[in-house]
């Protein structure tokens, strides 16, 4: 394919000399960035320049000096991998973004890694490596921005009035994860929602030519969304003039299609060689060349353009400034919301609200653990107004739904569940997107094998340091006739797996009341419950205190001769078990482990009151063997994908019965009489910073 002639901004009546320079130098030192590394993507960068100019210079509010002040307008660059045009924007417009930062970019420990990540860069709302992720979490920001408009806003106060913009590209709209999200954005009416696509019409592959022909204007009218074009970025007045309307259809979400060419300027310009690696010096030089800049001068600002950066980073801060003098007036007469306000975004739980979680009460019969979140939902949420969620079209199986509070729809803002819809991977994006906007704790639901399809985004939860609460049901075989379908094997492992992610399977009321603290105090982790759709026994000895250490001893004996660790449902078979053992002459300690992320952080000593020293352990989970190893020596776990019958058949055909887990634990308890017991904790323990804990 044949680079076309290269080209310059389009002068027209908005589009100054200087707004040329401004862009021309955004291109050329974002090329510099990404040549310094020798690593990168310049094209996008080069293309969008125009559109970040008209963003940070005349569309949108925000702070340089206070990155996180509350009513910014939020900026998502969604196709993260342009990210050297967003470090150039924070740099150029007085963030706390150097130019030796940008001389680092892609290096270890600096601000501007390879692409976009919220806790490294100030500005960065959001991760947004995965193509998909960041529009989605758009989405989830504008449901916490209407949301937190109709609990705050009076006639005389503002305190919550900003729109979310996103820079996307094809690669965006081509996954899936888009149009789960933007069907569900036009069906709410996301009015402050502007997403500027970067019609490039070139992918790693090459043309989208080769594997994208649709009409995506037409996709997003049938959205429900407010469409527009703009036939050639370098026309300014265009594009603003399509921002400004994007900003008065306050009924849909909008899309401006922008025509671009990635790498504009380069020798490579409209082709996929201008995407993923460095120009090379010699065209980098040529390029500074075509935009009349000295080539042998590297993340060179003139001064006319730093002057220019400089005034609109003063304007931004006055609009802030009006901002914080409304809101003393907001606080002299509503002294009760602007408590409340200022507490959410703080992220402080209401006082007390812990206390409200059920527990154990006396003669209470068997039930479902997803019965038992249900309750502990429901006894929180009035007090804790923030909390705010929904399910994947399953709330009469997750059993989710908030009974002091509507739906959050179109017409009643006010609401606060959401109904998701059949989109499990939105759903959880939208999820990270609330979180990231701040004032909310979203939760959301759907059947723990399902979580397989919102994996890429629970990941980038943990990654991102997003508490959000994960509430899955039919947490095992147990489930029954749905089948190996529905039937989770080795989807907790898979989770378990994740670093910094908390996977809590409880085992009864007091467990489920200690995995909601913990899912709600640890608010940079987040927390996936896992939960029953059979009945469950509340166990004695079960305390919400001790499951909060993630494992802990639930019965004990003097001399233990074998240690039965069980999770979730599995845990009242140890108990009985335990039983029968006891009958047989074998002292049997049973432990729950409901969390093996926060057992882990426990001290070794800790670890070891619990699982003992050269005591053989058993573990019992009706779920994949995993990391069950480093806390026993026997499983009983399952090796295959499920079947489809009744959940107590199923139990029994896998060997997750009494009489099981009693007869092999009597195997175990011979076999170690005559063989020392290996200790579970004889292995070399190494500061964390060196084993790669951080």
């Amino acid at each position: 394919m044949q680079s076309p002639e290269r080209k310059k901004v389009k002068m027209s009546a908005s589009s100054s000399t200087l707004d040329v320079k401004c862009i021309d130098t955004v291109r050329v030192f974002s090329a510099d960035m990404v040549q310094a590394a020798k690593s990168g993507h310049p094209g996008a960068p080069m293309g969008c320049a125009p559109m970040a100019h008209v963003l940070w210079s005349d569309t949108m509010s925000y702070s340089p000096s206070c990155p996180e002040w509350s009513n910014r307008d939020r900026f998502v660059l969604s196709n993260g991998h342009a990210c050297a045009l967003q470090y150039s924007m924070l740099h150029l417009t007085g963030y706390d973004v150097t130019v030796d930062d940008c001389r680092a970019f892609r290096q270890l420990d600096s601000k501007t890694p390879g692409h976009p990540e919220n806790f490294c860069t100030p500005g960065v709302e959001v991760c947004t490596g995965p193509l998909g992720q960041g529009l989605s979490n758009a989405v989830g920001m504008c449901i916490a921005e209407k949301h937190m408009a109709s609990t705050f806003n009076t006639s005389k106060f503002t305190p919550v009035d900003h729109f979310t913009y996103v820079i996307c590209g094809d690669g965006c709209l081509q996954e899936g994860i888009t149009s789960e999200t933007s069907s569900l954005a036009g069906h709410l009416g996301l009015g402050k929602l502007v997403v500027l696509y970067d019609d490039n019409n070139i992918t790693i592959d090459g043309s989208t030519d080769l594997s994208f022909t649709e009409d995506v204007g037409k996709r997003y009218e049938a959205y429900g969304w407010h469409v527009q074009t703009v036939s050639d970025v370098s026309d300014l007045e265009s594009l603003r003039t399509a921002i400004r309307n994007a900003k008065l259809e306050v009924n849909k979400p909008s899309i401006i299609k922008v025509k671009t060419i990635i790498g504009l300027g380069s020798s490579k310009q409209g082709t996929a060689k201008a995407h993923g690696a460095p120009l090379g010096d010699e065209d980098l030089a040529n390029t500074k060349k075509h935009y009349n800049f000295d080539p042998t001068k590297f993340f060179n600002v003139e001064s006319d353009v730093a002057a220019h950066y400089k005034t609109v980073s003063t304007e931004v801060e006055s609009e802030k400034t009006r901002w914080d003098a409304m809101m003393l007036a907001y606080a002299k007469e509503e002294p009760a919301l602007y408590a409340e306000y200022n507490r959410r975004f703080n992220g402080e739980l209401p006082a007390g609200l812990l206390d409200l979680l059920p527990t154990f009460a006396a003669g209470a019969s068997d039930a479902a653990s997803r019965k038992l979140s249900e309750a502990c939902i429901n006894s929180i949420a009035e007090k804790m107004p923030e909390l705010m969620g929904g399910s994947a079209d399953l709330t009469p199986s997750n059993l989710t739904s908030l009974k002091c509070s509507k739906d959050f729809q179109k017409d009643s803002p006010d609401g606060r569940y959401i109904r998701f819809g059949v989109r499990e991977h939105g759903m959880a994006a939208i999820c990270n997107g609330m979180f990231a906007h701040g004032g909310l704790r979203p939760y959301c639901a759907t059947f723990l094998n399902f979580a397989g399809y919102a994996l890429g985004s629970i990941r980038v939860s943990a990654l991102s340091r997003f508490g959000v609460v994960y509430v899955m049901t039919h947490d095992s075989i147990g489930l029954g006739e749905d089948g190996p379908t529905h039937q989770p094997v080795e989807m907790i492992e898979s989770l378990r797996s994740m670093p910094n992610c908390n996977v809590l399977r409880p085992c009864d009321i007091n467990e489920t009341n200690a995995a909601y603290q913990i899912a709600l105090e640890q608010s940079g982790t987040p927390a996936v419950i896992c939960l029953s759709r059979q009945g469950l026994p509340n166990l004695a000895g079960s305390e919400v205190a001790k499951a909060k250490m993630g494992g802990y001893v639930l019965r004990d004996v003097a001399s233990p001769d074998i240690v039965l660790v069980g999770t979730g449902s599995e845990t009242s078979l140890c108990y009985k078990a335990a039983d029968e053992l006891k009958a047989a002459g074998i002292n049997a300690r049973v432990v729950s482990m409901m969390c093996m992320d926060v057992f882990d952080g426990q001290s070794e000593a800790y670890k070891k009151s619990v699982l003992g020293e050269g005591i053989p352990a058993v573990a019992v989970e009706a779920a994949a063997v995993g990391s069950w190893n480093k806390y026993s020596h026997v499983q009983i776990c399952m090796t295959r994908f499920g079947a489809s019958a009744k959940g107590g058949d199923l139990m029994k055909r896998f060997g997750f019965t009494v009489d099981n887990v009693v007869e092999k634990s009597k195997k175990v308890v011979d076999f170690y009489k005559s063989t020392a017991c290996p200790s579970l904790f004889a292995r070399p323990v190494f500061d964390d910073e060196v084993a790669g804990g951080h």
